[in-house]
């Protein structure tokens, strides 16, 4: 992925320090589950990290860090979903991702 980690964007904030204003973000970082695209899609496959104590691997990021938007993909398993899941869910339901390098021209030339 030419170099790029993927984060999942918790929220954004900012803060002044000696004047100077400091736009952040709190994110929680994926990692890539192999050193290449999975062989039958092509496509990168992503999974949240945790710390050893089970707590999710986060850092604050300046917001000028940040490249461009992420299209994650869930990879279902063959268990049945809650009819309740909603979009919203599915970054805290599922274990690993696709990252959709065909979303867009742009995600394509980066995700090669």
């Amino acid at each position: 992925m030419r170099g790029l980690e993927v984060a999942r964007v918790l929220t954004f904030f900012s803060f002044t320090h000696e004047g100077k204003p400091y736009q952040c973000a709190l994110v929680h970082w994926f990692s890539r589950v192999r050193n290449e695209p999975d062989e039958d899609m092509g496509l990168w496959v992503l999974k949240p990290d945790f710390n050893d104590d089970g707590k999710p691997d986060l850092a604050i990021v300046h917001v000028d860090t940040i490249y461009r938007a992420a299209h994650l993909i869930p990879v279902y398993s063959s268990q049945y979903l809650r009819r309740s899941l909603t979009m919203h869910d599915t970054l805290d339901v599922f274990n690993e991702f696709y990252a959709n390098k065909f979303v867009d021209y742009q995600a394509f030339q980066i995700a090669l």
